[in-house]
C-alpha cells in the first residue's frame, strides 16, 4: 500500500514531507488516546501499542502495558533499548532495580532479562527498541524472534479483527 492511500486520522496525523517526490516519508503523531483498540496482546496481561515502525533500520517505537502480575517472557535484544516509564513500576527478574514513573532506563546489546510487574500494578513504558527481541527459554534456546515483519503482520490482524482495517497498520510504517 503506497503512502498516497493513508490519511490523517482521529489515531494519527502528519503532513505531506517536503521531499515526497523522492520518496521521503512523512513524519508521524500518534496521538493519545483511551482507544483500546490500538493495544495489541502478546502475552496475558501484557499488550503494546505501535507507534513507528523504521523498515531501513528494523527498529520500532512502542508502548508496553502491563498489568496484575504480567510478564514479558525471559528474552534478549541484539541491539540497544531504551525505554521511559510513563505510568507505574516494574522490574527483572534478573536485576535488583526497579523502574518507576519518570524512570529512564537503557538496556544494552546482549541484555537477558524477563520483565515483571506486580499483581496489583500497571505500567505503561515508551521503548525504542533497536531491532529484533529474541525469546528464550531457561537454557538460552531462542524460541521466538520478534522483528517488525512479525510485529506488523500481528497489527494487521488485530487492527483487522476489531474494525479499524488490516492497513490501518501502514500508518506506522517508515
Amino acid at each position: 500500500m503506497s503512502d498516497q492511500n493513508i490519511t490523517p486520522n482521529e489515531f494519527v496525523g502528519f503532513d505531506e514531507p517536503i521531499y515526497a517526490n523522492l520518496g521521503m516519508k512523512p513524519e508521524i503523531v500518534a496521538y493519545g488516546t483511551e482507544d483500546e483498540r490500538l493495544w495489541i496482546e502478546l502475552e496475558p496481561n501484557v499488550w503494546f501499542r505501535p507507534l513507528s515502525f523504521d523498515m531501513t533500520t528494523g527498529s520500532h517505537c512502542e508502548l508496553l502495558r502491563v498489568r496484575r502480575g504480567g510478564v514479558l517472557t525471559r528474552h534478549r535484544h541484539p541491539s540497544p533499548v531504551h525505554g521511559y516509564v510513563i505510568k507505574g513500576k516494574w522490574r527483572y527478574l534478573e536485576h535488583s532495580w526497579e523502574a518507576t514513573a519518570g524512570s529512564y532506563v537503557f538496556e544494552p546489546p546482549g541484555e537477558v532479562h524477563t520483565l515483571t510487574v506486580d499483581d496489583d500494578d500497571e505500567m505503561i513504558t515508551f521503548f525504542y527498541i533497536g531491532g529484533a527481541v529474541l525469546y528464550m527459554d531457561d537454557d538460552d534456546n531462542v524460541t521466538h524472534i520478534e522483528d517488525n515483519i512479525g510485529l506488523i503482520q500481528l497489527c494487521r490482524e488485530h487492527f483487522e479483527k476489531v474494525g479499524l482495517g488490516a492497513d490501518f497498520v501502514q500508518n506506522f510504517i517508515r
